[in-house]
């Protein structure tokens, strides 16, 4: 009899809690969440030297955080760590690392952390495609593009998270791609590692959450292409659904998802939907809509950025 009372008293706190949890869901689409202050942050961007790491970079500097800028081309780097400083940055270190190299990680993390400190906001950035479909990529492109996108978040979350824990406080932040939720053709290498950094991101947001470890926060980025060059060439047949994302559009959202401390961020939110039809619709159906969409051909005119310069 006890057992059955303790049973419904766990049912009925559960389903308050989570009536509780629908209804602060739906208040904070209606009203903004609060944004949290990450002035005296020290935030690290990898991929920093050019496109969205920089931009990212140039609107974190504007809100007042020490910037710790991490690329593999170390002049780029530096142009960011000067645009840094004009747009209000008062601390600004940049690194050269190659962040798909392990041993590199761990050696400039140490060199970071004498030199700078804890690192309470980590943006793994960094990313490349080769855009080949998957019998003409060489085994060494496949293999840097895994290193790359999904490898170096776990050489960066080695290094780093230990100090968020110790000081229940930090933000870890995945940019991973719509790529990393549907599979699409011509990007074979760069959806597995994408899925992979996703699903890495997420284990461990659960695993903090079973620790208790409520300081420290997650946030998931999934957008569809963004015009840095990094995608030259692929296009999309309904612009209006799945347009190409404006980068300053694209890094607006991102720093309101981290201010926010939001878990997921899909960009545009189109693909809330289509992950929703994916789990449920038949698989011919979903065939259908991804082929109107154009998504078996988007990726055809892939130029890419390395190839166009």
């Amino acid at each position: 009899m006890s057992q059955n009372l303790e049973s419904a008293k766990n049912l009925l706190v559960f389903l308050g809690k989570s009536l509780l949890s629908v209804l602060e869901a739906l208040l904070f689409h209606i009203i903004s969440k609060p944004r949290k202050n990450v002035a005296g942050e020290i935030v690290l961007i990898t991929g920093a030297g050019s496109g969205l790491g920089r931009l990212l970079a140039l609107q974190f500097a504007r809100l007042g955080a020490v910037l710790v800028l991490w690329d593999v081309n170390k002049e780029s780097n530096e142009e960011t760590r000067q645009l840094a400083g004009k747009a209000g940055a008062t601390r600004v270190h940049a690194y050269t690392c190659d962040c798909s190299r392990r041993e590199e990680v761990y050696k400039v993390a140490d060199q970071v952390k004498k030199e700078v400190g804890d690192v309470s906001i980590l943006i793994n950035n960094a990313g490349i495609v080769t855009g080949r479909h998957f019998l003409d990529c060489p085994d060494d492109l496949m293999e840097k593009s895994f290193d790359v996108n999904f490898k170096a978040h776990l050489w960066m979350y080695k290094a780093f998270l230990p100090a968020m824990i110790a000081n229940n406080h930090g933000h870890l932040v995945c940019i991973s791609s719509s790529a990393g939720l549907i599979g699409v053709n011509g990007l074979s290498d760069y959806c597995a590692s994408k899925f992979a950094a996703l699903g890495f991101a997420e284990s461990m947001f659960i695993e903090t959450l079973a620790k208790k470890q409520w300081g420290i926060k997650t946030t998931i980025v999934c957008p569809f292409f963004i015009k840095t060059g990094m995608f030259e060439g692929c296009t999309t047949k309904c612009p209006t659904l799945l347009p190409i994302l404006d980068p300053e559009y694209a890094v607006r959202k991102i720093i309101d998802a981290i201010l926010q401390e939001q878990l997921y961020l899909y960009m545009p939110k189109f693909l809330y939907f289509i992950v929703f039809l994916k789990s449920i619709l038949p698989i011919k159906t979903g065939i259908l809509i991804a082929n109107y969409l154009g998504v078996f051909h988007m990726t055809e005119g892939f130029i890419g950025q390395k190839k166009k310069t």
